[in-house]
């Protein structure tokens, strides 16, 4: 009998939606227009889009801030019964706090071959010494993600100050 987890391919469409509208929100306050939410049995517990810019913050990245969110409503640092899906595939950083906190599964819209880590540059939600391996689900409306990043940079190249550099 096969063991794997169910996955809802409607809702990881629906939730990804959900991300999407947050990345817009970021896009539109000029920040790198990634967007993110946590789900836990089915709702919606996080939502957070990219704020670097806005708070002067180089972790405020959307994964952090919804982790932030999701142990707050929890009232618990683990997370094991929750996904993230973000439209983005994930950081480093991000990364290495989403294996920390435990986190069940990682959904993401599209990959980041240069600096992601979910498989893209490396893959340390599923690194072998690590204390926690989560499922990964990439892909999901992946077009509507790459689109939404492909056109802030550049319109970010457009801009006479601009020192962005292109993730496409």
């Amino acid at each position: 009998m096969d063991e794997s987890p169910i996955i809802d391919l409607q809702s990881d469409h629906y939730f990804m939606g959900e991300a999407l509208r947050l990345a817009a929100r970021a896009y539109a306050a000029e920040e790198v227009p990634v967007g993110a939410v946590i789900v836990r049995h089915g709702r919606v517990i996080a939502r957070a889009w990219n704020q670097v810019e806005q708070l002067k913050d180089a972790t405020a990245h959307a994964e952090m801030l919804a982790i932030s969110q999701a142990q707050q409503v929890v009232g618990d640092w683990r997370l094991t019964d929750c996904e993230l899906f973000v439209t983005k595939e994930p950081c480093p950083m991000c990364a290495g706090a989403v294996v920390h906190c435990r986190l069940q599964r990682v959904v993401f819209g599209v990959g980041d071959p240069k600096a992601g880590a979910a498989g893209g540059a490396m893959n340390l939600l599923q690194f072998p010494t690590l204390n926690h391996r989560c499922l990964i689900t990439p892909e999901v409306r992946g077009a509507e993600c790459r689109e939404m990043l492909v056109s802030f940079f550049r319109q970010q190249r457009l801009r006479p100050d601009s020192t962005e550099q292109d993730i496409s």
